[in-house]
């Protein structure tokens, strides 16, 4: 087993891990609006997409994806259309929110807010459905698909393991270090995105966060939608259309 080679696929993976993107923006909105269970559950499952994009790339599966036109923009405008479809709901929400917001002429006290975000903290952690405006209580199966299909559909994730691999998976490479690498990765993806959701759903944390829903809504929907809007202008200004 080649410990060297998993020392440097362990390091970038981890550098990917901890850059903002799609994964770590869909892991915050859920831990600050949602149970801690169902932040874990979609931690889960962007991990064992992770796994998923290892095996396709170290068994060669990403490489006949993108050396097939049809398929890779096929992937690509499906990867798109769900990124897309996800910001325009975070930025519903927060319209939402902010139109929900009640404005009136006397301003809350402290401890009128703080009784407030408790009230609802404690729905959230009960699993509770919240009264009134706000988003909608998920199951942990739902928080585990989105964070599944959130990696498993963006392009950019497919290409980075293809990238990673090609490049540091030598025909030498035995397979019990290819295993390894499988399963550092997945480990390495649940511990960060784990650990990100057990921080962000401690209750003085979440006590903030749930003040902030409406703008972290807004930075999730932009974020997605930018990112999608990215992938359709890379199909569009790579393929000919006659």
């Amino acid at each position: 087993m080649d410990l060297s080679l998993l020392w440097t696929i362990g390091i970038i993976h981890l550098v990917a891990l901890v850059s903002p993107g799609p994964d770590f923006a869909i892991v915050v909105k859920l831990a600050s609006q949602q149970s801690r269970s169902v932040a874990l559950a979609c931690a889960a499952g962007i991990s064992v997409a992770i796994l998923a994009h290892t095996i396709l790339s170290l068994t060669g599966v990403s490489l006949l994806i993108q050396s097939s036109n049809y398929a890779y923009v096929l992937m690509q405008l499906v990867g798109a259309s769900y990124l897309g479809w996800m910001g325009i709901g975070a930025l519903t929400s927060a319209l939402k929110s902010l139109k929900n917001k009640p404005n009136n002429l006397t301003a809350p006290t402290s401890d009128m807010v703080q009784a407030s975000d408790a009230a609802v903290f404690d729905k959230l952690s009960q699993g509770a459905m919240p009264s009134g405006p706000g988003p909608q209580m998920m199951s942990n199966q739902q928080g585990f698909l989105k964070g599944l299909y959130t990696n498993l559909l963006n392009p950019k994730a497919l290409v980075f393991f293809m990238t990673l691999f090609s490049v540091l998976i030598t025909p030498e490479v035995n397979q019990s270090t290819k295993a390894a690498a499988a399963l550092l990765l997945f480990g390495l993806s649940f511990s960060w995105f784990g650990c990100l959701a057990i921080m962000l759903t401690k209750e003085r944390v979440k006590q903030h966060l749930i003040r902030l829903t409406p703008a972290i809504d807004t930075v999730v929907g932009l974020l997605f939608t930018s990112v999608a809007l990215a992938i359709l202008y890379q199909v569009l200004s790579t393929q000919r259309f006659v």
